[in-house]
């Protein structure tokens, strides 16, 4: 064996440690982890639990296809348990022909869960066996598309392959199909929706009365297009000259195109509206709540702000999340407030993939509401004092001060089966106390409370 391979093996082994531990179980015996990385095109992290009835259902297919055709193409599974007991964990394992993460190392089930954005059972997640980084999430669509693995290890298209090269527009009363030229080099809203889902109904004619705004202003730098969830080719030709008829003349994938682009952007519901640039790099999330709050062309391509409004929390469930809770603040202390905080979160922001998401309550919203509940955190009154002596010829300022109660900070890390951290701005609200609080959660040394039970 050269160097480079060795160096390799020795990586990969690192790897495999770092990610599940030093032993495994085959069955009832425990073997060392690197006999399930070793030889191995991919790893399939199987999160699943025997209460759930989708996991019953989809284990055993999962297990023919497993021994008769996975197995020796250079798949190995690991069985992630969610079980609520090792008893459970037993019985469900007992029938499976791959390996399993020991019940026992709860730990590092979370950990996996946590760097994997795992949400939902069953799961199952394929990894590159050489450095632990994600080839799919989708690990359940591939197998069933391809449950003999001829395109092992399902690395899923590039955005563009996804894209193709062909869309229809509304032409007329009948349709007319355009080329890539159509969308070259602009920035794309990518509209995810269907006639039957009354969400999308309800919202379509919002975003197509927005887009007719910004479009004359932006001309060929923006351009829609609709990806349809609707069942036949008929339905989705009419939900999309209904679409054209609100002012929403954008473009559409084919029929035989429309759910290509679901499994690259991971898309759970309907409607979503995702806004990327042109090689497909995600702009924003929340696409939805630039309609209704009525984003202007002129905050083209419409970046979210370093420090998101809680009421949109795109992206909360899957990322750590620090919530400032300003609801009970003056406006001139809420700003005061958030351009302190914000070269914080835009430091973390800069990330293609951000450790920390940052959120503001500024006013009463529903999903305030729901995590002040959810937190048990009481809306608290809060007064805040004017300086007495002001710069020369400037408004009176703040105090640094806050004569009650100073504004609650939250730590929100669903990803981590739930946990939360709660603490309080520093007196001196000039971020420190953000600062502190965000390093003694990295340091592990908050007292972490429970959302309610993850699986």
């Amino acid at each position: 064996m050269g160097a480079g391979a060795s160096a390799g093996v020795e990586k990969a082994l690192s790897v495999a440690k770092e990610l599940l531990g030093d032993k495994l179980l085959k069955g009832e015996e425990e073997i060392e982890v690197e006999k399930a990385f070793e030889g191995k095109k991919a790893i399939a992290l199987y999160f699943s639990a025997h209460w759930c009835p989708p996991c019953r259902g989809f284990t055993p297919k999962l297990a023919e296809f497993y021994k008769a055709d996975l197995q020796g193409k250079g798949l190995e599974i690991v069985f992630i348990s969610s079980d609520r007991d090792e008893a459970g964990f037993k019985d469900y394992y007992k029938d499976m022909p791959w390996l399993a993460l020991p019940f026992s190392a709860r730990d590092k089930k979370a950990a996996l869960s946590k760097k994997y954005k795992v949400q939902g059972i069953p799961a199952l997640i394929i990894i590159n066996p050489e450095d632990g980084s994600l080839i799919t999430a989708d690990g359940r669509s591939a197998v069933m598309k391809d449950p003999k693995g001829d395109k092992l290890p399902w690395i899923p298209p590039t955005f563009k392959e996804s894209l193709g090269e062909k869309f229809l527009k509304v032409k007329g009363d009948d349709f007319e199909e355009v080329g890539i030229d159509a969308i070259k080099g602009k920035t794309l809203g990518l509209y995810f929706s269907a006639h039957w889902c009354p969400p999308c109904r309800g919202f379509t004619p919002k975003l197509a009365e927005w887009y007719a705004g910004v479009k004359k202003e932006l001309g060929d730098k923006f351009e829609v297009i609709f990806c349809s969830g609707d069942k036949d080719e008929a339905a989705m030709k009419s939900y999309f000259k209904e679409q054209a008829g609100n002012g929403g003349d954008w473009l559409c994938l084919p029929f035989d195109a429309k759910d290509n682009l679901d499994p690259h952007f991971e898309i759970q519901g309907i409607p979503t509206f995702l806004i990327v640039d042109p090689d497909g790099k995600v702009i924003n999330k929340g696409g939805r709540s630039l309609v209704s709050n009525s984003a202007t062309a002129a905050e083209f391509p419409w970046t979210p702000p370093p420090i998101a409004d809680v009421e949109a929390p795109e992206g909360i469930e899957e990322t750590p999340s620090l919530i400032l809770f300003l609801d009970n603040c003056p406006k001139e202390a809420q700003k005061s407030i958030l351009d302190t905080i914000t070269p914080i979160a835009a430091e973390y922001a800069k990330a293609a993939e951000p450790e920390l998401l940052f959120f503001s309550s500024t006013s009463s919203g529903s999903i305030s509401a729901q995590i002040r509940g959810m937190c048990s955190i009481e809306s608290a009154g809060q007064s805040f004092k004017k300086d007495s002596s002001p710069d020369e010829g400037g408004p009176p300022k703040l105090t640094r001060s806050i004569s009650s109660e100073r504004p609650t900070i939250v730590l929100m890390d669903i990803p981590d089966n739930g946990g939360f951290y709660v603490g309080k701005m520093a007196k001196e609200l000039d971020g420190s106390g953000v600062k502190q609080f965000i390093q003694d959660y990295k340091d592990k040394k908050l007292e972490r409370k429970q959302l309610s039970s993850n699986n």
